[in-house]
């Protein structure tokens, strides 16, 4: 079968594990109406083509904050003096390993990246700065943006109905 061939069952699969990759097998071959070896069989297909990239536990925010303050989330524009190749994959080499950085999209129009930030206070979120930005003499702009509430948040990618 070719790895990257998804059928309906496939998509059933990718669906209830968007909504919660902690089900068990069986919980899971049964919502979908397949064998639990059938379904354990068809997940390790879809993490070997990397369809399933790794799994993850979801914070509440509001919940840690109870125990360990709220912290920042940020927002964060970044504009780059120079936009050829090489300068855009050197800023997203220098970002990569950085645990604050949640997210980096390089986006068109507009500013060159979008970054969202996770620091455990503002002296963190200033030495990150520092770090990334103000020491890169690439970076022409960075406009932060901070979060006052999460309203929403999700990481479930749209899939088709059927194929």
């Amino acid at each position: 079968m070719n790895p990257l061939h998804l059928d309906p069952t496939d998509l059933l699969l990718l669906r209830q594990l968007q909504k919660d990759a902690a089900l068990s097998n069986q919980a899971l071959a049964e919502l979908v109406h397949i064998s639990p070896p059938t379904c354990l069989r068809r997940v390790k297909r879809l993490q070997e083509t990397g369809l399933i990239e790794r799994e993850i536990a979801i914070l509440s925010v509001d919940t840690l904050a109870k125990v360990a303050r709220h912290g920042l989330s940020v927002v964060v524009e970044i504009t780059l003096d120079r936009q050829d190749q090489h300068a855009l994959e050197a800023f997203e080499k220098k970002v990569l390993p950085e645990d604050a950085v949640q997210q980096c999209y390089r986006v068109s129009p507009g500013p060159d990246f979008v970054l969202i930030v996770h620091a455990a206070n503002m002296p963190d979120y200033l030495a990150l700065t520092q770090r990334l930005f103000t020491t890169d003499a690439n970076v022409r702009n960075v406009k932060s943006f901070f979060s006052l509430k999460r309203s929403k948040f999700g990481a479930a990618l749209p899939l088709p109905e059927k194929l």
